[in-house]
């Protein structure tokens, strides 16, 4: 039977009303070449089991018709018109030969599973008894990217090439998000089209989206799904605790914003055109499977971008240097720049997370804070870069003077190169760097407190109202109190050359940006016990070691850091 969930869709859609929805996509012709090789201690695998893969699905597609057919009935949500479509496309696609489509080196590394097979409740409790942050935000990451060493892989591929793991274990993330995880949120948050959810389609090269306004409830969500439309939760962790949980956590490892994007797909569709990103992906499939490519830069000017790119034609972008299905517990990484695209083959839906990272974390982004305020105190200190342009310059400078054999345009550019080498003797770089590490800070999530973080820190207090009193108030901090920051990297001192103010993370919220930063002014006889507690970490210390004036300094101070969350005790009050 033909489906009759298509309202949404239909109001909704850009597309003419008199055309129908997305028609489902034949599976795509895939050839690779069989070669094995070595390279930097990963096997290197290109082989045809793709091509066999695809053949496969694609026969089992044609004997279910077969099949329905000799039934009278037509494909579970197909129409007479997209039957006719399908039949027409793989007419004209024409067929490969094998041994073309040879493609360039990527990595293809085979894992048992093993060391994952855990579900990723389990594993977040075991890291919670990791006493330093850092060493659990690295111990998460090398179970992310198992069995690819940790090491080689920033080494050798991190911002260089695509990677891809499989893993023939499909429970590999079981418990880092579903679609059962889906349709709760649906259900039980405030979901906006939009701000949280996008809804996508990708049909003959043309890419749209379909976002109502208001709320994404779930009648309107899954019509659009079983219309054929991708679903795109654009900020999971603000609804899912284990994906707030695993990001708070990364952000650590990169030193940078760990963000996540889930994409739902349905079977036999596309809902992204392809494209390139700014920011270095991982791809962690979740259920069903989708098949990937993924295409080198173009040119070396979208090598490492920037910007993340407008939506490519087929014919813009050229053979994929890699091609897969990705099945649940399989991994695929590569690095900003290179474009990919993936579709669902049409016997099951597709369920992923991207993790990403590293956007805006250049050395030119940076410089772009370096240069300004060394070009500032530069003016102040240095004569030179005060000294007046010569009066005449505009007779020989500029684009319609670029052609000029004038000496005074040589003289022009050798006194800008001098005052360049200069000016790094006035590069503010430390205060450069605190600039870049108070945006990483407002990036920040939260973090996520362990059982025993939670009950030695402010949000763990006992004390409540009850029967018309306080109670459970407890003992006050003191000079014995044993202390430590909750996290390597939740808090930072930086100056504004005025002031020194102290950043920190715990206050942040789930939702990016929802709130302003969070620091405070320290006063400066406070700096260096500020100081003395972060590098401290991940050991304790006892108030009565701060470097301060006084004991009720020392005290105090705890205090305060005590109720901004950023210290915890290492017993309960």
């Amino acid at each position: 039977m033909e489906r009759k969930h298509m309202s949404a869709f239909a109001l909704y859609q850009t597309l003419p009303p008199d055309e129908p929805p997305p028609a489902k996509k034949p599976p795509p012709q895939v050839v690779t070449k069989k070669r094995k090789r070595k390279e930097n201690g990963f096997a290197v695998k290109k082989t045809n089991a793709l091509k066999a893969q695809l053949k496969s699905e694609k026969r089992k597609m044609k004997k279910k018709q077969q099949k329905s057919a000799q039934r009278g009935e037509r494909p579970k949500g197909s129409t007479e018109k997209q039957q006719q479509q399908q039949q027409q496309q793989e007419q004209q696609q024409p067929e490969e030969e094998e041994g073309e489509g040879e493609v360039e080196e990527q990595e293809c590394v085979n894992g048992d599973g093993e060391a994952g097979s855990e579900m990723v409740d389990t594993l977040l409790a075991e890291l919670a008894r990791v006493n330093n942050s850092r060493e659990r935000a690295s111990q998460l990451f090398r179970w992310l990217i198992h069995p690819v060493p940790a090491k080689a892989f920033f080494r050798d591929t991190w911002e260089k090439k695509p990677i891809l793991v499989q893993r023939k274990n499909p429970h590999f993330y079981k418990g880092l998000f579903s679609t059962a995880e889906f349709d709760r949120i649906l259900r039980e948050e405030d979901v906006q089209y939009g701000v949280n959810l996008d809804v996508t389609s990708y049909t003959n090269g043309k890419r749209e989206t379909h976002n109502p306004p208001g709320r994404a409830l779930p009648l309107t969500v899954w019509n659009f799904y079983e219309s054929g439309c991708s679903l795109r939760l654009l900020n999971p962790q603000a609804f899912s605790s284990t994906v707030w949980n695993v990001l708070s956590i990364l952000q650590e490892q990169f030193g940078s914003m760990a963000g996540a994007n889930v994409y739902l797909t349905p079977p036999g569709t596309q809902g992204f055109a392809p494209h390139y990103d700014d920011i270095e992906a991982f791809v962690v499939q979740l259920e069903g499977k989708k098949h990937w490519r993924v295409y080198k830069p173009r040119t070396d000017d979208e090598v490492l971008p920037v910007l993340s790119s407008t939506n490519f034609d087929q014919r813009d972008i050229g053979r994929p240097i890699l091609e897969v299905v990705l099945e649940a517990g399989d991994l695929l990484y590569f690095p900003r720049g290179f474009i990919h695209q993936g579709d669902c083959l049409p016997d099951a839906h597709s369920l992923h997370i991207t993790i990403s990272s590293f956007q805006k974390n250049s050395w030119g982004d940076l410089l772009q804070k370096v240069v300004p305020a060394a070009l500032e105190v530069a003016m102040e200190e240095d004569v030179d870069f005060r000294q007046g342009l010569p009066l005449d310059y505009l007779s020989y400078m500029g684009v319609q003077n670029s052609d000029k054999d004038d000496p005074r345009r040589i003289k022009f550019f050798s006194r800008i190169e001098n005052l360049i080498k200069r000016l790094k003797n006035f590069a503010p770089v430390d205060a450069a760097v605190d600039q870049k590490a108070r945006d990483f800070f407002h990036d920040c999530l939260p973090p996520v407190l362990t059982p025993e973080e939670l009950a030695t820190s402010v949000q763990g207090a006992p004390v409540r109202w009850e029967c018309g009193q306080v109670v459970n108030v407890g003992e006050r901090i003191n000079m014995q109190t044993q202390v430590r920051v909750l996290r390597a990297e939740c808090a930072r001192l930086c100056s504004d050359g005025e002031a020194v103010h102290l950043y920190y993370t715990t206050e942040n919220s789930r939702v990016y940006h929802k709130e302003e930063p969070k620091s405070f002014e320290i006063q400066t006889e406070h700096t260096d016990a500020i100081e003395f507690l972060i590098h401290s970490y991940p050991e304790f210390v006892n108030v009565g070691s701060f470097p301060c004036d006084s004991a009720e300094d020392k005290v105090a101070l705890a205090e305060l850091l005590f109720e901004k969350g950023i210290i915890h005790t290492e017993e309960p009050l």
